[in-house]
């Protein structure tokens, strides 16, 4: 997001994760260096292409299409993505290459087909490698959405960051997209955030329990999070090439430089409609818990870590099917009278508060949301259609269905026998 300070919720930053894979074959094409050398004649890192800028990423196989400044407006940003996707996918035809979505490959062979960005800025992708080995599946093989919200100052930052830690753990039950790695099963609808979370352990700081720690101010956050990251960074790191503010890999990060909180758990979906739409959702959740419409801000403040964090160990392994026995959490959001109820069936009950108290943000995401609300997450629909037969023909007949759905910017909807 740029430097020009933006109040809550004036404009957001998001961001898309896509790969690049062989059109007949769906293997990896590690050939993002060559894309963007085609349309600028040089190795470049980022292509602004007005609204969207396409973007390198860790590995070349990845392009990250991104908002190139914060925009207020999700349902025409929705059809700009849809745009640069088709343009992207014109400019690869030369190279028998198209762009494939959902948060991992599901046959990619990490330590076999892992090349890393050799061009500029690579030393810092030097630096981690050195230090965390980058070809696992946590690292090399996973596309997410990210979404940038804009604070002003600490007062706004402590709303966002509250209403933020409480949203986390359920964000994996609306937008899982990863259950299928090395041609299986991985019992996991998200198992992108299952490798997310272990891939730093070497430093454990860096990541943290994903969940934020309770920092309600700037000086709070360096002191409880950049700072033990910088302490325990240095001696991996004798050249300082690495600066906390890149390595915090919390499941929202706070930039207090551009003056915005970024949410990076999201699995990537099918294609644009459903990623406006999920965060439509959850850009009016937290507008209602920073305007607090369910409990104060106080309330929301006392939280600690660890029982969000076991919400969202249930989140990424059942997805929306996660039961939540917290009465507390519920009330959270508004809803009283329940010991217990899946993440699915809360996320229901959210977005028809949504829809009373913000009808114009949430009714041109409705026929999208109910999708992903009554057939399941994609992570589920993707099972359901592969229907428990994990062979490279069967994945790739449900793979490429999905590449169409990123094409042609439509929703991956179960068959009718497949619904019941």
């Amino acid at each position: 997001m740029s430097n020009s300070r933006l109040h809550l919720f004036q404009g957001y930053g998001i961001e898309l994760e896509y790969m690049i894979v062989n059109k007949e074959s769906l293997a990896i094409k590690p050939i993002t260096d060559e894309l963007f050398k085609k349309i600028s004649n040089e190795y470049v890192s980022e292509i602004n292409r007005g609204k969207v800028s396409w973007c390198n990423e860790l590995v070349l196989h990845v392009v990250e299409l991104k908002c190139s400044k914060p925009e207020p407006d999700l349902v025409e940003m929705g059809e700009e993505f849809h745009k640069n996707i088709k343009n992207v996918n014109k400019e690869l035809a030369s190279f028998n290459s198209q762009l494939m979505p959902t948060a991992a490959h599901p046959l990619m062979d990490p330590n076999r087909e892992t090349f890393l960005w050799p061009h500029e800025s690579n030393e810092i992708y030097d630096a981690y490698n050195k230090i965390f080995n980058c070809c696992g599946h946590g690292w090399s093989n996973l596309q997410s959405t990210h979404l940038n919200l804009p604070f002003y100052d600490d007062e706004e930052f402590a709303r966002l960051h509250a209403a933020i830690r409480l949203v986390l753990p359920l964000l994996p039950a609306i937008a899982a997209s990863s259950p299928v790695l090395g041609g299986k099963n991985t019992g996991f609808l998200d198992k992108r955030l299952d490798y997310y979370q272990k891939n730093q352990r070497v430093i454990p700081s860096l990541t943290g329990k994903v969940i934020p720690e309770r920092a309600f101010s700037k000086r709070q956050y360096h002191k409880l999070i950049y700072d033990r990251i910088a302490h325990d960074i240095a001696p991996h790191d004798p050249n300082k090439i690495l600066q906390p503010v890149w390595l915090n890999s919390r499941g929202a990060i706070a930039r207090f430089d551009r003056g915005s909180i970024e949410i990076r758990i999201l699995d990537i979906q099918e294609c644009p409609k459903a990623d406006l739409a999920i965060l439509a959702l959850v850009i009016t959740l937290l507008k209602m818990l920073v305007n607090e419409k369910f409990t104060s801000f106080h309330d929301q403040q006392k939280w600690e870590i660890e029982p969000l964090y076991a919400i969202f160990q249930e989140t990424i392994k059942y997805g929306e099917n996660a039961v939540i026995d917290n009465a507390a959490y519920f009330e959270m959001f508004g809803v009283s009278g329940h010991e217990h109820m899946t993440a699915g069936a809360l996320w229901s009950e959210i977005l028809k508060k949504a829809e009373k108290q913000h009808p114009k943000e949430i009714k041109p995401w409705l026929a999208e949301l109910n999708i992903i609300l009554t057939q399941g997450t994609l992570a589920s629909r993707i099972l359901k259609s592969l229907a428990g037969v994990y062979s490279v023909e069967n994945i790739n007949l449900v793979y490429r269905e999905l590449s169409d759905c990123l094409m042609y910017n439509e929703m991956f909807e179960l068959c009718v026998e497949e619904k019941f």
